[in-house]
């Protein structure tokens, strides 16, 4: 167990990747933050799609963007990094186009601007991800992904607020933000491509590896599918636990997503840092315990009834919100720890897939569950995540302690 030290806002924006790319991560969360939550308003109300027909394409687009994670991972192996992260950005340049060219009622185009779209925001977390492990190590390396994570969750939400005041102006308004969103993604991907960085590739076949994940990644890729749940929990589960079965105001819901995102913003370093004394599986494990914790308090809180249900799941929140910023802070870290520099991509592109499948998978699961009452819901996730961090916290591999600066393998056991 070591020690922590103080890491300087000047020291954590350098291991993020300097200046100009810090104001790319805000530039593109921002735009993201504009259209996201409105897409499916946007082809429903200025496309006049049907809802059904709306959702189909954005979930096939996400799905379809999972597909190309793997020759991502191939293009950061091969050395590219800033490259990769304004592909990312510019490809969603041309998702919005295609949303500013399509006709009313034409889906076709809708549903390759969803693809675009998610092929973009399917690419982006390796990328950022390869490109933060490339000029930083250790635990700066850490907390610099950790504050990547808290200034894009703050451009998100301050995204979202922005679009959400511009609502009012009904489908001009939407075609608008469309328009500040490409705008955003165009000067956020000539900012990433500016940084000018990429690294050496394996030089031979046998240093680059087969392209397998070793037996420890296919452990920690499986548990992954099951936390990232957590995720849809503060979008989707409580949403519907609140309204369905509480029958409270909708207030509720969005005062504990707004909570959510101000707690991620403004804990995600502090707690990345406290923890950074211990091995990062132990921490990833920690996050499963916290957020088995959680679900059995929702169920709980969900006991109390009308009266009392709704404050109750607002304080259990806090504690689910914990445990996915310490999952967020140490799952993308205990990654980059296992694997070797030359298949580092490859590896990212296996967890952006194993979240980008969970992620996809969850809301379907989350309200199936629902239906059958509190207690399959919140005990099924409770079983399955902790059975998670029992398989994370018993895996053993080397090269998963924190430090500073490169690190050599025998002093990190």
């Amino acid at each position: 167990m070591g020690t922590t030290t103080k890491i300087r806002p000047r020291a954590l924006v350098r291991a993020s990747g300097g200046p100009r790319y810090t104001v790319a991560l805000a530039v593109d969360a921002l735009g993201t933050g504009l259209l996201r939550p409105f897409l499916l308003l946007y082809g429903v109300t200025v496309l006049r799609l049907s809802p059904p027909v709306t959702g189909i394409a954005m979930t096939a687009g996400a799905v379809a963007g999972l597909v190309c994670m793997p020759a991502v991972g191939r293009w950061l192996d091969q050395g590219a990094r800033s490259t990769v992260v304004a592909a990312s950005m510019l490809v969603r340049v041309l998702g919005v186009a295609l949303l500013l060219a399509a006709p009313t009622e034409h889906v076709w185009l809708f549903a390759m601007a969803a693809l675009f779209l998610g092929i973009g925001n399917q690419a982006w977390p390796a990328a950022h991800a390869a490109l933060v492990a490339t000029v930083s190590h250790g635990r700066e390396r850490d907390a610099a992904l950790a504050g990547g994570r808290a200034l894009r969750n703050a451009g998100l939400g301050v995204g979202a607020l922005l679009a959400t005041a511009c609502l009012t102006g009904g489908t001009t308004a939407l075609r608008v933000l469309a328009v500040v969103t490409g705008l955003a993604y165009l000067a956020a991907a000539a900012l990433a491509w500016s940084v000018h960085l990429r690294t050496q590739p394996a030089a031979t076949p046998a240093e680059a590896g087969d392209g397998r994940p070793a037996p420890r990644m296919r452990v920690l890729l499986a548990a992954n599918v099951v936390y990232v749940f957590c995720l849809n929990v503060p979008e989707i589960a409580l949403p519907l636990v609140l309204v369905t079965q509480l029958h409270a105001s909708s207030v509720w819901s969005a005062a504990l997503f707004v909570a959510n995102t101000v707690l991620v913003v403004t804990l995600q370093v502090p707690v990345t840092v406290l923890l950074s004394r211990f091995s990062r599986r132990i921490v990833l494990a920690l996050a499963g315990v916290v957020l088995t914790a959680s679900y059995l308090g929702f169920l709980a809180a969900t006991s109390l009834g009308h009266g009392w249900g709704a404050p109750a799941i607002a304080a259990v929140s806090v504690v689910c919100t914990i445990g996915e910023i310490i999952y967020a802070g140490s799952a993308t870290a205990l990654v980059t720890a296992l694997a070797p520099a030359p298949v580092l991509g490859r590896a990212l592109a296996r967890f952006q897939l194993s979240t980008g499948f969970g992620l996809a998978f969850s809301p379907a699961v989350i309200t199936a569950l629902a239906a059958h009452g509190s207690a399959a819901l919140w005990g099924s996730l409770a079983a399955a995540t902790l059975f998670s961090a029992a398989a994370v916290a018993t895996e053993k591999d080397r090269g998963t302690r924190l430090g500073l600066g490169p690190r050599p393998e025998s002093a990190q056991l």
